[in-house]
């Protein structure tokens, strides 16, 4: 081993013998399951109902199918997965400005919610993307 490769396995063995060293800095994306060729439901849901934009994958990922969205700092990977079985429990929470409008929008483009128990702090209703995940909507209060 080199003096520099020696340098550099000494510092990470000492970052990660540091308790704070593997504090979690930021999320940098979600991932939920799609069945291949959902793409465009994908879009219409994230987009259009959303409000999310989608992301350009890199293009040695882009052969493997599925789909990038990113809106306000938070990113949604939508990813193949043979086979497919949705996200029923497990769920991405975003946080909205406005319930009521988010359920208004919601109830135009016909996209049925539910509503769950209210936490002291939170209002919040549950949807399904078009492949059955599991996605959370809320409001802080």
């Amino acid at each position: 081993m080199d003096l520099g490769t020696y340098r550099r396995t000494a510092k990470l063995y000492a970052l990660i013998r540091r308790p704070e060293a593997l504090v979690i800095k930021a999320m940098h994306h979600v991932q939920l399951a799609m069945p291949r060729g959902g793409e465009d439901q994908a879009r219409k849901f994230y987009v259009e109902a959303l409000g999310f934009n989608e992301v350009e994958k890199p293009a040695i990922l882009q052969g493997r199918g599925g789909v990038w969205f990113s809106q306000a700092g938070v990113e949604v990977h939508l990813g193949v997965e043979e086979p497919f079985a949705p996200a029923k429990k497990a769920h991405p929470a975003f946080q909205v400005f406005s319930l009521e409008l988010a359920m208004q929008r919601l109830t135009e483009m016909e996209l049925e919610y539910r509503h769950d128990v209210d936490l002291p702090t939170i209002r919040r209703i549950y949807i399904d993307d078009p492949f059955g995940n599991r996605v959370e909507l809320l409001e802080k209060v």
